[in-house]
């Protein structure tokens, strides 16, 4: 009897030891990189478009661009002539689908409420975290607009992934404080490529 008793009792060890090794081979399989999805406006120029492609993929390659869309309707502030950069937001996040993160292009000028001020004009907007965000070159130099266009596309989408503003002024997350210093801009900084690759974004090079 004893030993029908320690027959069962292995019997049921091994079924918990199997049914423990498979949850643990299911957990650590490697999660699939996102997918960015580039959402261009109606009103966008292609080369744009293009351009900020290109640049985000020298970055991260996983994209995909998507046909031209028009702005929600109600993403237009009639007062200003801008486009609400947190409706347009809203509007992408309920199109996109867990895996993608959508980031919106577009030459409109884009604004949000920031503090006590109604209507505060910006260069991006991206929730932290987040599945969409936005990027204008309406504030952009001439001179350089593509590659800056593309390090305020990075930015917001660094911070639909959980990133904050970073202190190292290379880092293509440091804050702007209501200037333009995507010229000073050069990678992502150790900590924040370290976080991301915890996020299992893919980069081209590490």
């Amino acid at each position: 009897m004893k030993n029908k008793s320690f027959v069962y009792v292995l019997f049921l060890f091994l079924i918990f030891s199997c049914s423990e090794k498979e949850k643990t081979a299911k957990n650590s399989e490697p999660k699939p990189s996102i997918t960015i999805l580039i959402q261009p406006f109606r009103d966008i120029n292609p080369k744009k478009v293009e351009s900020v492609t290109e640049g985000i993929k020298k970055v991260y390659p996983n994209i995909k661009v998507l046909e031209v869309i028009d702005f929600p309707e109600n993403a237009y502030y009639k007062e200003r002539n801008r486009y609400r950069a947190d409706s347009i937001i809203k509007f992408l996040s309920s199109r996109t689908k867990e895996g993608f993160v959508t980031i919106g292009l577009t030459s409109k000028d884009i604004s949000v409420t920031k503090g006590k001020i109604k209507d505060f004009g910006v260069m991006g907007l991206g929730y932290r975290p987040g599945k969409a965000c936005v990027a204008s070159d309406f504030r952009l130099n001439k001179e350089n607009s593509d590659e800056q266009f593309y390090k305020i596309a990075i930015h917001e989408l660094g911070h639909t992934q959980g990133l904050p503003h970073c202190p190292e002024k290379m880092c293509f997350m440091r804050d702007a404080e209501g200037k333009n210093p995507t010229n000073e801009e050069t990678d992502f900084c150790k900590k924040c490529k370290t976080f991301l690759i915890s996020k299992n974004w893919k980069f081209n090079s590490i």
